[in-house]
């Protein structure tokens, strides 16, 4: 401890996280007065950084308010109920978190700390936020998910600097007006997971808020004002109550992905039809068609469907490629206004015409978004401008002719979803792919792969989304699929297989598996482990018996596809029922 102690004196950091401690060591608060005499005065500083978390600390003492330097204090993960009243002596704390403890409240004297911009309080037992939090005039985040809150002080409105305001998982009912139209400067918003009604009308003031999350929730109606919310790139509005969407929402120009799963939408408006989407969910609601107008949607890349009566469009249409949709809807259209608007080009490419002005001006707009895509624009190469952006989210190459992801890629370390798909990768990318330790999507369908290396896939941990359909090589031997821990999607379509690799039914994280148009021919009893699974695609391959065990996914499988298989345990009328028919079938013969 010494040793720690006296490296801290002179670099102006001590970090005591993982090290089993059930209190903060007494020398910790007077870390200036045992300086050891071999240790030169002019060459120790204050203490500014003090780090102690995941530890079993029960209680600060009042002594921390004596380390007035402070501009850090990490306590996460610890055993505190409450925080001393003396933490209002520390002027210059910029950064607090106290996440994963068991405090029941915050005190009024935190609000005293004019200087903190972070306070991260997740995972708590915090029932209610002081109003003395509205003293916080720095503050430029806010992170309190999963407590126990009820309501938002009026007086949070004076942090006026708020960039991020996390309250997902609490209790709350409802938010007041008044208060999130003074966050002009508000990027992101998470209030999912809470008992919700509605939305406050002010919510249209937030002209740079670009991440919007009330899923989970009970709100019924939406706002018209949320179309004033000019910079919105996600809204998730999933799981709630919401018979329709206001047409208002037309106006969101810049809104890339919306989330509408597991509502109660009758008919989707064709105003909607005018944003400029990547992604479209809608799932699980009660749709019984869709709007021709859709099709011209050609910036959409993934529509989801299941779960909805849709009684004017062919299952195949509905369970096939977004595209194929897409054209079909398109067909539909017989004013040749509408018809001229499905050649347009895509977003971002209206008013530059020249390939490196494109890329340009993507890279323009990804500053804001942290989504660039560079799809479509014939590119051999990856262009310098990506790892120029090293903070941006979302990268789309898809349907280039690149034939290597480069390593200077590494650099792009906040990176989560990668599209490569379309191109003409044929080595493995593994160094770069172990230099991403955020990359939660990776798609590379169709590229022409010749080998995928044993340990290929051992670095993605954090990986959820996994599309490897069209490759030309083979998967590597299990384990090397179960692998990835956190996986929830894998999409294997059209890549050979004569069985379902081993390792599969010991994914037990999996929610979509697509394993079309192969060469299986048996499906094995173990696959009913998968107990999360919401969608199994088996169609087109040489499948002629079903395991009865497969009844028992029916509790959590929306979707089971079947078609172009010559089964022969399962009668036709069974199979034309659907999935929830042919669970149940399959479960009767097991109990029976």
């Amino acid at each position: 401890m010494d040793k720690v102690l006296k490296s801290a004196r002179a670099s102006g950091s001590l970090n005591l996280s993982n090290r089993s401690l059930k209190e903060v060591p007494p020398d910790v608060y007077k870390m200036l007065e045992s300086a050891g005499t071999d240790e030169k005065w002019w060459e120790v500083v204050e203490l500014q950084k003090l780090i102690l978390a995941h530890n079993s600390i029960s209680e600060l003492s009042h002594d921390i308010g004596k380390i007035g330097s402070l501009t850090l204090l990490n306590v996460s993960h610890n055993q505190l109920t409450s925080l001393p009243p003396a933490i209002a002596e520390l002027s210059a704390l910029k950064v607090l978190d106290i996440s994963q403890n068991k405090i029941a409240e915050l005190p009024a004297e935190i609000g005293a700390l004019e200087s903190l911009a972070r306070l991260y309080c997740a995972g708590n037992q915090i029932g209610f936020l002081t109003r003395s939090v509205g003293g916080l005039k720095n503050l430029v985040e806010l992170k309190m998910p999963n407590n126990s809150i009820t309501e938002l002080p009026e007086e949070l409105s004076q942090c006026t600097r708020l960039t991020l305001l996390d309250v997902e998982g609490n209790k709350l009912s409802r938010i007041p007006e008044n208060i999130l139209g003074c966050f002009s400067n508000l990027t992101e918003l998470n209030a999912s997971k809470n008992m919700l009604q509605g939305l406050p009308s002010d919510i249209g003031l937030l002209k740079k808020l670009i991440r919007l999350d009330v899923h989970q929730n009970r709100i019924t109606e939406i706002p018209s004002s949320l179309g004033g919310c000019a910079g919105l790139v996600e809204l998730f509005l999933g799981d709630n109550n919401l018979s329709t969407v206001p047409t208002e929402l037309r106006s969101l120009q810049a809104l890339s992905t919306l989330d509408l799963h597991g509502n109660q939408l009758k008919e989707l408006q064709k105003e909607i039809c005018e944003l400029k989407l990547s992604v479209l969910d809608l799932s699980n609601n009660n749709l019984s068609g869709l709007p021709a107008e859709l099709g011209n949607m050609t910036s959409l890349r993934r529509l989801l469907l299941v779960g909805n009566p849709l009684r004017s469009l062919r299952s195949t249409l509905v369970s096939g490629p977004t595209l194929a949709l897409l054209k079909f809807l398109r067909s539909r259209l017989h004013d040749e206004d509408s018809e001229a608007n499905t050649s347009a080009p895509s977003p971002g490419n209206i008013f530059v015409t020249d390939v490196p002005d494109q890329v340009a001006y993507a890279a323009r707009q990804a500053v804001a978004s942290k989504n660039l895509s560079l799809s479509g624009k014939n590119l051999e190469s990856v262009p310098p401008v990506v790892w120029e952006s090293p903070s941006i989210t979302n990268l789309d190459l898809s349907k280039n002719q690149i034939k290597d992801l480069p390593k200077e890629l590494s650099v792009c370390e906040s990176l989560e979803v990668l599209l490569v798909s379309d191109n003409k990768i044929e080595e493995w990318p593994g160094e770069t792919l172990e230099s991403l330790p955020r990359l939660r999507e990776l798609v590379l369908a169709r590229n022409p792969l010749n080998k995928i290396p044993g340990g290929a896939f051992g670095s993605l941990q954090k990986l959820k989304t996994l599309d490897l359909s069209g490759i030309r090589g083979q998967l590597p031997a299990p384990p090397a699929l179960s692998s990835m821990p956190a996986l929830e999607e894998l999409r294997l379509s059209r890549i050979r297989l004569r069985e379902i690799p081993a390792d599969i039914p010991e994914m037990l994280t999996l929610r979509i598996l697509d394993l079309s148009e192969n060469a299986i021919t048996t499906v094995p009893d173990s696959m009913s482990q998968l107990t999360k699974l919401e969608e199994l695609d088996l169609s087109n391959n040489n499948i002629s018996n079903l395991s009865p065990k497969l009844g028992l996914l029916e509790p959590t499988l929306r979707s089971l596809k079947l078609e172009g298989n010559a089964l022969r345990s399962i009668r036709r009328p069974i199979l034309e029922r659907g999935t929830k028919a042919v669970l149940q079938y399959l479960r009767d013969v097991k109990l029976g």
